[in-house]
């Protein structure tokens, strides 16, 4: 595969798969970290990859066949925040480790088909799943207030106000905006020109706003963070790989939370880097911030 999992040696050495264990990647991607973890628990371990993207999930099924072939892996094409009633439908049980990749690969960015990337002229759906609101629709109902508060909050955007109130202008002139192309021009030209030195596309804050705001993605990790105990088994590991001070300060303060109350043992107690090395090879490693903790009680 030519997908570079980002901080895959140090998840690994965290999470500690040993063989025979039942081990849960709940964003599989394309699949660095599962096929790390699935040959050190190997024939006789298990493996359940939890995939939202549909699209994604295929290809890998289809290109990584003998990679992930075997009684002990299991596919399945879901939210990560379900993983509570998944283990239960399936009767899997507790896991011994759980890791999460909040990342987006390249590839789902510029082949997905779904308006990820400011790069392609694509429906401006944004969504991992058909049964999530795409964001042109979001945009076209929403107030300049709410929208300016979403590009702010989710994409750190100091141009906030000025981007959603030419979005919400465009869209009541009737003009609706649908394809991610006409989006990223619209922000690109509301911006200054000497927007962030060159340094990112204009777009780049509004693209990730949206697309958090669109699939929940907050709160799915929330609803994950707060059902730990129903999903990993005592003795067991969590690896949470984010890429957003927003998803980092929430892994932070729920593993602190629980810490306190004896639940987890944090091993992280400041989050771990990819270094200057792992960056100058994968420059999508610079933003990951990886926190892991053990369940105790």
């Amino acid at each position: 595969m030519s997908h570079t999992p980002v901080l895959l040696n140090e998840s690994i050495d965290l999470l500690s798969p040993q063989k025979g264990e039942f081990f849960i990647d709940g964003t599989f991607g394309e699949g660095g970290h599962a096929l790390a973890i699935l040959k050190l628990v190997g024939k006789e371990g298990k493996l359940l990859a939890i995939e939202w993207d549909k699209n994604t999930l295929d290809k890998l099924i289809r290109e990584s066949h003998q990679e992930f072939s075997g009684e002990g892996v299991i596919f399945i094409n879901d939210n990560f925040a379900r993983l509570p009633e998944i283990l239960e439908e399936y009767n899997l049980g507790k896991a011994d480790g759980l890791i999460l990749d909040l990342g987006f690969s390249s590839n789902q960015l510029e082949l997905s088909g779904r308006g990820f990337s400011f790069n392609q002229d694509e429906p401006l759906l944004m969504t991992y799943s058909d049964d999530s609101i795409p964001v042109y629709r979001i945009l076209a109902r929403i107030n300049q207030k709410d929208l300016e508060s979403i590009i702010r909050d989710f994409g750190e955007e100091r141009f906030a106000g000025r981007v959603a109130r030419v979005i919400v202008e465009r869209n009541r002139r009737g003009n609706i905006l649908k394809s991610s192309k006409e989006l990223a021009e619209l922000i690109k030209n509301v911006l200054p020109r000497g927007y962030e030195r060159g340094r990112i596309h204009p777009a780049t804050r509004t693209f990730q706003a949206l697309r958090i705001f669109a699939n929940k993605e907050l709160e799915n990790l929330e609803t994950i963070l707060k059902n730990l105990d129903k999903i990993i088994k005592i003795g067991g590991r969590v690896a949470i790989i984010s890429f957003h001070s927003l998803e980092d300060r929430l892994v932070k303060n729920y593993f602190r939370d629980l810490g306190k109350i004896g639940k987890l043992q944090v091993f992280t107690k400041k989050p771990i880097a990819a270094s200057d090395e792992e960056i100058m090879n994968n420059p999508r490693s610079r933003s990951a911030k990886l926190r892991a903790a053990k369940l105790i009680s």
